[in-house]
């Protein structure tokens, strides 16, 4: 049978509506349940530490919801019952607990193996040490490296000079502890630094067994066929390559996972017209004949993380440009695309200058046949929503 096509509207619509900016947005306060259908959505949301504009962990949210009360989300993550925990899943990323257990195969056991980015080496090389740090982060409260180091009496200055990333030995223990899954996060402070924790302090009671019993977590096959689901549904319509990257899996393990979920009907087998295939519908997807989006996209957002997904649906050439030297980027440092029916219409370059109370439109960039007058002022409208968002009183302001 032949694979039906879909127009590259459609397909555009398709995804938008998947990562639930379609969706109006609450004409009310938004709540904790708003938050957790945001989540639900999305799979996971990625975390990043650059604060020019805002932690990114926030703006997908605001994008998604419009204003709200940060705390909320922050209390989501860091308060009992936990209704997201943190791990690296695209990214270091926040995720429902639930998804947690399924890491086991594709990063924690890889992790403990050594077959994972090294972070084994630790654990080899100072055995005695990371034994050390597992009991202090399990016998007290969630701390962070430089607190834990205090208490086992270490010296920051004690890190070999090869061992990259300006880490501790310690750092590096309970880094490769918590990428193990044999501990876990409580949250960020202030300044961003993770508060380590033992599993039993942070796992919902609900998903005690598969945290704390590696027995009964699913086994590795049937761990990658949920995770390419969740990222089918969020995809909405998706490529191996899309499905791949939004838990960072190798494809060896998404093919199968695809063609289980093919030959049971919950993803079909399509075309786009213009865009190399196959490309794979989820049963669930929406596929609206209109959508009326309006968002600014932090980099990190998941509707911008794959490039080539990208520029294949949208003809958007996104790259981030934060490690560009200054005379050598194109748009800016911090650049948000702008989303606007179906289509990402241009890109602006934020910062939040907390010190003059304004929100800085460092350069605004439109698209090839875009930037009149009405797009200019749906940009407009929406930077101020966002200025007010983040307590910028005096507004916006461009350069």
């Amino acid at each position: 049978m032949t694979a039906r096509t879909l127009r590259p509207d459609q397909a555009r619509r398709i995804a938008i509506a998947a990562q639930g900016l379609a969706r109006p947005r609450p004409d009310r306060a938004v709540t904790t349940r708003d938050l957790q259908r945001v989540l639900d959505t999305v799979g996971l949301v990625q975390i990043d530490s650059v604060n020019v504009l805002a932690r990114s962990q926030y703006l997908p949210f605001f994008s998604r919801l419009g204003p709200y009360d940060t705390a909320l989300l922050d209390r989501m993550r860091d308060r009992a019952p936990r209704r997201m925990v943190e791990y690296w899943a695209h990214e270091a990323s926040l995720m429902h607990p639930s998804t947690w257990p399924l890491m086991d195969h594709p990063r924690m056991q890889r992790a403990e193996d050594g077959s994972w980015g090294g972070m084994q080496r630790i654990a080899r090389d100072h055995p005695d040490l990371v034994a050390a740090v597992l009991v202090e982060v399990e016998s007290g409260q969630p701390r962070t490296a430089r607190q834990i180091e205090a208490a086992l009496g270490h010296e920051r200055s004690g890190r070999p000079a090869d061992w990259g990333w300006n880490w501790s030995l310690v750092k590096s223990a309970l880094e490769y502890l918590f990428w193990a899954g044999r501990i876990s996060s409580a949250g960020r402070t202030s300044q961003f630094e993770r508060r380590y924790a033992g599993l039993a302090r942070v796992v919902p009671r609900a998903e005690s067994g598969p945290w704390l019993d590696r027995a009964r977590r699913v086994p590795p096959q049937e761990a990658y066929i949920e995770l390419v689901r969740i990222a089918a549904r969020a995809h909405g319509l998706s490529t191996q390559a899309d499905l791949a990257d939004y838990f960072r899996i190798p494809r060896e393990h998404v093919r199968p996972a695809l063609s289980r979920l093919v030959s049971e009907g919950e993803v079909e087998e399509v075309q786009v017209e213009g865009s190399p295939g196959p490309w794979y519908l989820h049963e669930r997807a929406r596929r609206p004949r209109a959508v009326r989006a309006r968002a600014l996209l932090s980099p990190f957002d998941s509707l911008v993380w794959h490039r080539q997904r990208v520029e294949q649906l949208f003809d958007f050439h996104y790259r981030l440009e934060i490690y560009t030297p200054a005379h050598k980027r194109v748009h800016g440092y911090y650049v948000l695309p702008f989303l606007l029916g179906d289509r990402l219409v241009g890109r602006v370059d934020l910062k939040a200058d907390r010190g003059a109370r304004v929100l800085r439109a460092r350069q605004v960039s439109w698209e090839p046949g875009r930037g009149g007058r009405d797009d200019r002022a749906e940009l407009d409208e929406e930077l101020v929503l966002m200025a007010d968002w983040l307590g910028l009183t005096d507004g916006v302001t461009e350069g």
